[in-house]
């Protein structure tokens, strides 16, 4: 029995019996009185299981006063594909704030993660030079502006920010009441409301050149109105969708794209020829026209019309190039 068999065990015996003394564990396991104790110790300290000696019944037991039991469960001897994801995702992105403003908070999440993935008897180091997970196209961000957009959005602040916009090579000035710091596609974005222009926005942080906090109260935004704001829409740059995009993906790509997620709203359904047939809203076009390009001739845009002249126009002036 390996030590991630024994945690469970452990676990399941105090589930069945509100106390269970050390000579039941070491019977049950069949184990040393030393190899329990470790085996004790670092479900306690790594683990965080709430599990005390109960000196009335000279057995150990949980603790009443942790209600919420699910907020402990110990892992599987084996991880699935997306909690092994989430996991070493996490760890990546938390080392990432090492050293700076959020470190001393995400140290002690960190390491809980990095706990929860050498509990499977195989060390993280190990892991992650076995496991990887790759990043693509991920943009610099200026360690001092992260720090400062996530000071004035924990302390509640407006910003004065200069933002570069790509599309026109051109910088602009911006007053902004920062409201989410968002990780998406491997890179980083700040969810504000602009007071320039009096609407919500999002800004690529690595376009950000300049940020400094200003005195002024953060305008708050619910979270509602954010959401459906953000989310309805397609990707970062979603709005309140306003069109319904049709695309039609052939029966080879289909293998592929039946099984991708490309909005929480979208309907896909496979076609008599193999076919596939995707549909989903959306408000603006930048991030759907680069996803739809890089499928090439394996997809065509049905609808809307705008949509299928821009890409018709994409696929003209690439073409014109060769």
């Amino acid at each position: 029995m390996d030590r991630s068999e024994r945690f469970q065990l452990i676990e399941r015996l105090l589930r069945t019996h509100r106390h269970v003394t050390t000579q039941r564990f070491i019977e049950e396991l069949e184990i040393s009185r030393a190899t329990f104790k470790r085996d004790l110790e670092y479900m306690r300290e790594r683990l965080q299981v709430p599990i005390l000696y109960d000196h009335e019944h000279q057995a150990y037991r949980f603790d009443d006063k942790v209600a919420d039991r699910e907020a402990w469960p110990l892992p599987g001897l084996w991880f699935t594909a997306d909690e092994l994801q989430a996991l070493m995702t996490m760890d990546q992105l938390l080392a990432a704030f090492e050293p700076g403003l959020l470190a001393e908070h995400t140290r002690p999440i960190r390491e809980r993660v990095r706990s929860l993935l050498e509990s499977s008897n195989h060390s993280v180091d190990d892991i992650a030079r076995r496991i990887r997970i790759l990043t693509m196209a991920s943009r610099r961000v200026q360690p001092a502006n992260f720090r400062t957009l996530a000071s004035a959005l924990l302390s509640r602040r407006r910003l004065d920010i200069v933002h570069l916009r790509r599309p026109a090579g051109e910088k602009l000035e911006r007053e902004v009441s920062p409201q989410r710091l968002v990780h998406y596609r491997d890179n980083w974005y700040l969810d504000a409301w602009c007071h320039t222009r009096d609407a919500l926005r999002s800004f690529g942080v690595d376009a950000i050149e300049q940020a400094q906090i200003s005195a002024k109260p953060a305008q708050e935004i619910d979270d509602d109105v954010l959401d459906r704001h953000f989310a309805s829409g397609y990707g970062i740059f979603g709005g309140t969708a306003t069109q319904q995009a049709e695309l039609l993906f052939t029966p080879t790509r289909a293998r592929w794209v039946a099984d991708e997620i490309w909005h929480p709203k979208q309907v896909g359904q496979t076609q008599p020829d193999g076919s596939y047939l995707l549909k989903f809203p959306y408000s603006q076009e930048p991030e759907l026209v680069m996803d739809v390009l890089k499928y090439g001739a394996d997809v065509e845009v049905l609808a809307p019309d705008t949509l299928r002249e821009r890409i018709k126009r994409e696929l003209q002036q690439a073409s014109a190039r060769y």
